[in-house]
């Protein structure tokens, strides 16, 4: 069973800093014996899932609510990209949300730019750049939370322990 041991861990960083994080957890927990995810429902789920439930669904949610910011999208972008995860090595969680939101919907990028999901210091490759980012779309699981903060917040490491 999964057993929740530190609650708000932060942000998952540069791939340096991520790979020196989870050789910390190999070494206390044991390597396969810890997990980063959220608890729903009373229930942790490991980040995979967590990005179906949260992530995607959260971008699913705004493209239904702001049908014109998937249409300016499609017909504007021939590529994604996140400008912050290119420059920092972090996760990029929000352009494969979007992609796959597309593929689910049988949508196909039509324009001829890249188009930014997200900034890096300040700058974007256009206005649905920021509309579409994750410091401005809202969290399907929460009317308080963008869902950067949701993500960075409600983020937890567990540990696996027998019953």
């Amino acid at each position: 069973m999964w057993t929740v041991i530190e609650r708000k861990i932060g942000r998952a960083g540069s791939i340096k800093q991520r790979l020196a994080r989870q050789h910390g957890w190999d070494k206390k927990y044991g390597e396969g014996n810890w997990d980063t995810g959220y608890i729903l429902d009373g229930v942790f789920i490991d980040q995979e899932e967590a990005f179906e439930k949260i992530y995607y669904q959260s971008y699913a949610s705004h493209f239904q609510n702001y049908p014109e910011d998937l249409a300016e999208l499609v017909r504007i972008a021939k590529r994604l990209r996140n400008p912050h995860a290119e420059a920092t090595t972090g996760v990029d969680l929000q352009v494969p949300a979007v992609m796959e939101y597309l593929k689910r919907n049988q949508l196909q990028l039509s324009g001829t730019e890249i188009v930014d999901i997200g900034s890096w210091q300040g700058q974007a490759s256009h206005v649905i750049s920021i509309r579409l980012s994750p410091l401005h779309i809202q969290c399907s699981l929460s009317a308080t939370l963008t869902l950067e903060q949701f993500w960075q917040e409600k983020k937890c490491l567990a540990v696996w322990k027998e019953e």
